[in-house]
């Protein structure tokens, strides 16, 4: 979390005024993405649901956060929202010091493939590309070619991740835990600022989970990569720097690491003061 007084603009760039009056980046502040006095609400009259409720939250640069919750407590939404992917009723959202909160569709597009990374439960690989066909399609889309720089990071990624003798192999000729693999290989092919990962290990084995976690955990210490991940497994968030805990639309709890038998426990005593 962080603390601010109010907020302003100079030169595109946002800027938040700190209660000593100093103007200070989302850069400033060691933060990849963050969100200012969110809302989130569906339908309408008293069927409306708050599922985002004023919420304000910082991903710091470099760290791997998890964000946690029971179902319906907002979890998702902050992330689909934080990634471009949903427009809040009210409040501000910034990837880097890139305010999207009002971009257009297709500003919003190109800055989602250029700058955000995302690993989901069900892969969404392209049933109809080989492994490094999926992998290099970030680079597709955006109509280039990797340059040899990125190229080299590439075929390191591959090569990490022990895949080069599965490069040519579609999806359906893969595991779940290698499918999983070459999503993690595209989410990071680009460099992105941020990763968005929505329950990456949800339809794996507990085995292939460990690698896909531990394969997160080094792109974030080792490669620097911001990661903030959707769960609602405690061994998962075991792995993150730091745990987010959402409740009724709300951040509930903001912790430094946990075991996962710390998670549980949190996790049983805000359900049983429900």
């Amino acid at each position: 979390m962080y603390a601010a007084a109010t907020s302003g603009r100079r030169g595109g760039t946002p800027l938040i005024r700190s209660v000593e009056d100093m103007q200070i980046t989302t850069s400033d502040m060691g933060l990849a993405a963050r969100v200012q006095n969110l809302t989130k609400t569906y339908g309408a009259g008293e069927s409306a649901v708050r599922a985002l409720d004023d919420v304000t939250v910082g991903i710091r640069r470099g760290e791997f956060t998890a964000i946690m919750g029971p179902s319906g407590s907002g979890k998702s939404t902050l992330m689909h929202i934080m990634a471009g992917l949903d427009a809040p009723a009210s409040g501000k959202v910034w990837i880097g010091d890139t305010d999207i909160t009002d971009l257009s569709d297709i500003d919003l597009t190109i800055l989602r493939r250029r700058r955000v990374g995302f690993i989901f439960q069900a892969f969404n690989l392209v049933p109809t590309l080989d492994a490094i066909g999926n992998i290099l399609l970030p680079f597709d889309l955006d109509g280039r070619r990797p340059s040899a720089l990125e190229r080299s990071r590439i075929d390191g990624l591959v090569e990490s991740l022990g895949l080069t003798a599965r490069l040519r192999h579609r999806p359906h000729e893969l595991s779940g835990g290698q499918q999983q693999r070459v999503a993690i290989a595209r989410a990071l092919a680009t460099a992105p600022d941020l990763v968005f990962a929505d329950e990456p290990t949800g339809n794996l084995d507990s085995r292939s989970s460990r690698e896909v976690l531990t394969l997160l955990r080094t792109a974030s210490r080792e490669r620097g990569q911001s990661i903030a991940m959707v769960t609602h497994d405690p061994v998962a968030a075991s792995y993150a720097d730091r745990v987010l805990f959402l409740g009724d639309g709300r951040i509930v709890a903001d912790k430094p690491a946990q075991t996962a038998e710390q998670v549980s426990a949190f996790m049983l005593a805000a359900e049983v003061s429900a």
